[in-house]
């Protein structure tokens, strides 16, 4: 989570604890729209990446960039708080028969633990939920001397509203959220308390403030995607906001009536997503 001076005052009573994605691992990987193939090749020409070295990706979830930047390192540890999520991830670098990854049940304010000095460190949709200025700091001093940390900014749980064309309806992103605050209450959920304001910004001067100089912007383009209903119902429950456990003994009605609107909203069972492009920032 942030530093108590970088929360909105509505905000300051927040603190994570380990419920914050409970019950969401195995909804994650099959809701989130995956990173695509670019983003890691951009990253590995702006850094010279051989397939040497060592990537750590902090609050790696399950796996998603970590499985992604994999192939041009030596070896890619992900690191998370959430031991489900590992468990997700395990089960996908199987699947992908990744043999140079391996999983660390650590929270970001654990760090650097015993980990080797990486050439590479990740944050992707993650970093906003970690003590961010001590994190940053022991990221600066476990970095290899021609180490880099990258940001990667990315909405991937849904795509952007708009007037265009698609070949599928878009998801009922709005009833959905209204379905979501009738259930939960109009306070942003997360773990066991609430986020009024939503989660922190401002990293780059964190960065800066932790000796990381920079930084180099690159930019992903955004993509139109095809996605299922069920897909587009696991993305709700990927959310802290609406991780399964929030509903208590109210989920399984939650769960029909959510079904119920994305048969309504696409009766073929197919909708279509425009994707926001995804911001990269590289800090040395």
């Amino acid at each position: 989570m942030a530093a108590e001076q970088d929360r909105p005052d509505s905000d300051r009573e927040w603190s994570w604890d380990p419920s914050l994605y409970a019950g969401s691992a195995r909804f994650y990987a099959l809701g989130r729209v995956p990173y695509p193939s670019q983003l890691a090749e951009d990253v590995a020409q702006a850094l010279h990446l051989d397939g040497s070295g060592v990537l750590v990706d902090v609050g790696c979830g399950p796996g998603s960039l970590t499985l992604l930047l994999a192939p041009h390192v030596g070896h890619a540890i992900g690191v998370d708080a959430d031991a489900d999520m590992l468990a997700q991830a395990a089960r996908l670098a199987a699947e992908q028969r990744a043999t140079n990854v391996s999983w660390r049940h650590l929270r970001g304010e654990d760090l650097p633990a015993d980990l080797p000095a990486p050439r590479l460190v990740t944050f992707a949709q993650s970093f906003h939920w970690m003590d961010r200025p001590r994190v940053a700091a022991a990221v600066r001093a476990m970095l290899a001397t021609d180490g880099a940390l990258v940001h990667v900014g990315a909405t991937t749980h849904q795509g952007l509203d708009g007037g265009e064309e698609l070949p599928h309806p878009r998801p009922p992103h709005q009833e959905v959220a209204q379905l979501v605050t009738r259930y939960l209450g109009p306070l942003r959920r997360a773990g066991q308390g609430v986020l009024p304001s939503g989660t922190p910004g401002g990293q780059d001067d964190l960065y800066r403030d932790a000796g990381f100089t920079g930084p180099q912007r690159l930019e992903v383009p955004g993509r139109v995607v095809e996605r299922t209903a069920e897909q587009v119902a696991a993305s709700v429950y990927s959310l802290s906001s609406s991780a399964p456990h929030l509903f208590g003994d109210r989920l399984e009605e939650f769960d029909a009536e959510l079904r119920g609107l994305l048969a309504e909203a696409g009766r073929e069972g197919r909708f279509s997503e425009q994707m926001a492009s995804i911001s990269v920032s590289i800090w040395r």
